[in-house]
């Protein structure tokens, strides 16, 4: 893992501020959701991508009763039936 140099401190609502050139960097607007990971003892902020529960491809994703479920998952499903 590459250091940045940058430290920046939680406020009293538990709230950090992502600079604006990482967030450019990465590709990360406003609105985007990003996705908490812990490994170890390092919390991991990533840019949240839907993927498939079945077999993790973000293509054409879609929600099914509150899972992530491809449509290429969906019909070989629909075919087993």
């Amino acid at each position: 893992m590459k250091s940045t140099g940058i430290v920046r401190h939680i406020d009293e609502l538990g709230r950090i501020v992502v600079p604006k050139e990482m967030r450019k960097k990465m590709d990360i607007a406003s609105s985007d959701p990003v996705e908490i990971y812990v490994e170890g003892d390092k919390i991991i902020l990533t840019k949240y991508h839907p993927c498939c529960n079945f077999c993790g491809s973000e293509d054409d994703v879609l929600n099914f009763k509150g899972k992530k479920i491809c449509r290429a998952c969906l019909e070989e499903i629909k075919l087993t039936k």
